[in-house]
């Protein structure tokens, strides 16, 4: 499958210059997709299916791939764009802003240690390389914190301590001190910010790019911007006809459980996008229900 960062983030070049960007990891083996059925059958016949393809396919040299796009959008464009380019439910138009190769992601070893190299992990947006920074996209400002937050409850106070976690051929220099899984000894000096006991210190060289704000600041509501446009291009554009009865089925599926006023509020909703993917949908509750009631006077 593909992968993408789906928020809206900052490149910064070395004079201090910012652009906004979207990455993109597109498979180099093609995408795959299990049908429903399939996938429930799966699920119950064989739960470790898709790990073990990974690890067996790395194992035998059959290394999985990705490259990587990114997409390039300027501040002056952002002002312009038709969309709120910050609104994670929303795609930038590739014809407007096409993809830009620029790298390589290739999966070439399995973990020696599942729990310490995988289990470990502690991924968050707000560790960052120079030259990243995040954007006003609200999901993300979130998640800066959120997820280190997380890894703190998971994982303890010393998380980034972790090997799997640490810097890479260096080791964390701040002023967080013992407790669980303190993995490295701290150089000894006072725990507060700032001293004159030669602690660690902030650099200068990464400091966020600076730039200017001009806005009107309210309240404002988005529950009545264009939330249809993008999804009836996917349907009409993008899928095809077993792929709109595919997706029509699996919405369905988990929507048959929801109570009636929500199913027909929900089949509304997907009208709104487009007339036959509420059809579709409408279709698919009927027959799931049928077969239900069936079951039920058996």
């Amino acid at each position: 499958m593909n992968g993408y960062g789906s928020h809206t983030f900052k490149l910064v070049n070395k004079e201090g210059n910012p652009v906004y960007c979207k990455f993109h990891y597109k498979t180099n083996q093609g995408i795959k997709n299990l049908t429903p059925e399939r996938a429930a059958e799966l699920q119950l016949e064989d739960p470790d299916y898709s790990i073990r393809d990974l690890y067996v396919s790395i194992a035998n040299g059959n290394f999985p791939s990705w490259t990587l796009f990114i997409q390039v959008m300027t501040f002056e464009q952002a002002e312009k764009h038709k969309f709120n380019p910050f609104d994670l439910t929303k795609v930038w138009p590739h014809s407007e802003y096409p993809l830009i190769p620029v790298g390589k992601l290739t999966l070439d070893r399995n973990p020696k240690n599942y729990f310490s190299e995988v289990e470990q992990l502690a991924f968050s947006p707000s560790a960052m390389p120079p030259g990243i920074e995040p954007s006003p996209d609200k999901m993300l400002q979130g998640r800066l914190f959120a997820y280190d937050d997380t890894h703190r409850h998971r994982l303890g106070a010393n998380f980034l301590q972790i090997p799997v976690n640490c810097p890479y051929r260096t080791r964390v220099n701040n002023y967080q001190r013992d407790g669980p899984q303190a993995y490295a000894e701290q150089p000894t000096g006072p725990n507060y910010y700032p001293n004159s006991f030669g602690g660690p210190q902030d650099s200068q060289a990464y400091n966020e790019s600076r730039f200017k704000v001009t806005a009107d600041v309210a309240r404002y509501n988005s529950a009545d911007e264009d939330n249809f446009t993008q999804p009836n291009n996917f349907w009409t554009k993008v899928l095809g006809p077993e792929e709109r009865k595919h997706t029509a089925a699996n919405v369905a599926g988990h929507l048959v459980n929801a109570q009636e006023f929500l199913q027909e509020r929900a089949v509304k909703m997907f009208s709104q996008i487009n007339p036959e993917y509420g059809q579709l949908i409408q279709e698919n509750l009927k027959k799931l229900k049928e077969k239900r009631s069936a079951n039920s006077r058996l």
